[in-house]
């Protein structure tokens, strides 16, 4: 695993963020039949590019949505009840109803970029950057990908690969 400049990324990533967007919608179009292969070492290939916590930007930049089960789980981990967790940490969001947190970075985020809580983590923590997605097609509509590539390394360079991949008629 090589080390990376994470802000060169980021500039990298909002750079390409236009093609690498056409080249996601015309993907869609195509809809290659054996696009979760592809898919899978496009992500693969990303992984052993990029190193998480030599990142943690998702961490510092964004915030997951937490399901009241979550909020409940992690909020008894830390020694505290849900009702004092929620209101010093988080908040509904207004646009869409989500729970999600108050402030960036996370709060369980360590000075060492590991997560404090990772083996209870929210599942939209557990799950990003979503790559291997059984609804890839659908994500690129929503544009899931394309926004997250300035915002994770991993994103960007999953993209890449894949466009390198599909050039390569894998």
């Amino acid at each position: 695993m090589s080390t990376f400049n994470v802000p060169a990324l980021i500039r990298r990533a909002q750079q390409k963020k236009k093609k690498l967007g056409l080249f996601l919608k015309k993907l869609r179009r195509q809809k290659p039949k054996n696009i979760q292969k592809l898919i899978k070492e496009a992500d693969k290939a990303a992984w052993a590019e990029v190193d998480c916590l030599a990142c943690a930007n998702c961490c510092k930049t964004m915030t997951p949505t937490f399901t009241k089960a979550e909020v409940r789980r992690i909020s008894e981990r830390v020694g505290m009840t849900y009702d004092k967790y929620f209101n010093k940490y988080l908040k509904i969001d207004e646009d869409n109803g989500d729970i999600v947190n108050q402030n960036t970075p996370c709060q369980h985020l360590g000075k060492d970029n590991k997560c404090k809580v990772y083996d209870i983590r929210p599942g939209d923590c557990s799950g990003f950057p979503h790559h291997v997605r059984g609804d890839f097609f659908y994500q690129v509509g929503e544009k899931l990908y394309e926004n997250n590539m300035p915002r994770c390394p991993a994103t960007l360079k999953f993209v890449e690969n894949l466009e390198r991949i599909v050039a390569e008629g894998k």
